[in-house]
């Protein structure tokens, strides 16, 4: 597969994140609306009603500013996700909401567990190893700028605040590295240069015939290799005449 093709633009690049946005809005708004509490849907570790907290938690969230602050980059990486690795988005997208729940729902303590942080996690992580493994220079690229813009995330991960759910973002951090080691994506093949070939040689590169011994480019190089060894040659003989010119 080509770069022309692999980096292609399509619907699903907006589509997608718009989806995931616009569900985690609705249910709040459904919350605000009929002034219900749906937290009692997120995980709640080690306990069988709180396994479906593993599917409903990503869209529950506690505060109009929880809300937001997961709302940008749910989008952002979601994009990004579909744009460059769209052969396994879904995937990722469906493993990661799965193993991340059920390992917070392992790990975390005795409290409700929800938001898209979880998710948020599994996507960062997912999107930066998963450019380092393949060593493409534009998803290392991508990779780079995931670590540039959400890399203060990674702290996190470990129990800094009693009410934020580190279990859960610890849980998207270790999900993502798992996919990314195990999910196998479609990478597009680098176009490599004449010089980059193994069975180059110099001798024959139409290039490097343009320059002399003495380094010196030459335009027209085949002209002059012609001029220098013609097929045939014209040889030309001078006669002088001697013949006086008669008056009239």
């Amino acid at each position: 597969m080509s770069e022309e093709t692999y980096f292609k633009f399509s619907n699903k690049v907006l589509l997608v994140p718009m989806i995931a946005v616009l569900l985690i809005w609705t249910v709040f708004w459904v919350e605000i609306r009929f002034q219900i509490n749906l937290n009692q849907y997120g995980i709640f570790p080690r306990s069988l009603k709180g396994l479906r907290g593993v599917l409903f938690s990503p869209f529950i969230h506690g505060s109009i500013e929880h809300l937001y602050n997961n709302t940008i980059p749910i989008a952002i990486l979601t994009a990004s996700l579909v744009y460059f690795y769209r052969s396994i988005s879904l995937k990722v997208l469906f493993w990661g909401v799965l193993l991340s729940g059920l390992l917070t729902w392992i790990i975390g303590r005795p409290s409700y567990h929800i938001g898209a942080s979880g998710v948020i996690y599994v996507l960062a992580s997912f999107i930066f190893f998963k450019g380092i493994f393949t060593k493409h220079y534009r998803l290392v690229a991508l990779s780079l700028m995931v670590v540039f813009i959400y890399g203060s995330l990674l702290w996190f991960i470990f129990p800094l605040k009693d009410d934020i759910s580190w279990e859960g973002h610890l849980s998207g951090f270790i999900t993502g590295l798992f996919l990314a080691l195990f999910l196998k994506a479609k990478i597009p093949t680098t176009k490599k240069y004449a010089w980059e070939l193994e069975n180059y040689n110099e001798e024959e590169d139409e290039f490097l015939r343009h320059f002399d011994e003495d380094g010196n480019f030459i335009e027209n190089k085949n002209e002059v290799e012609k001029s220098e060894n013609p097929a045939f040659k014209i040889t030309y003989h001078f006669k002088e005449n001697r013949t006086k010119d008669k008056p009239n």
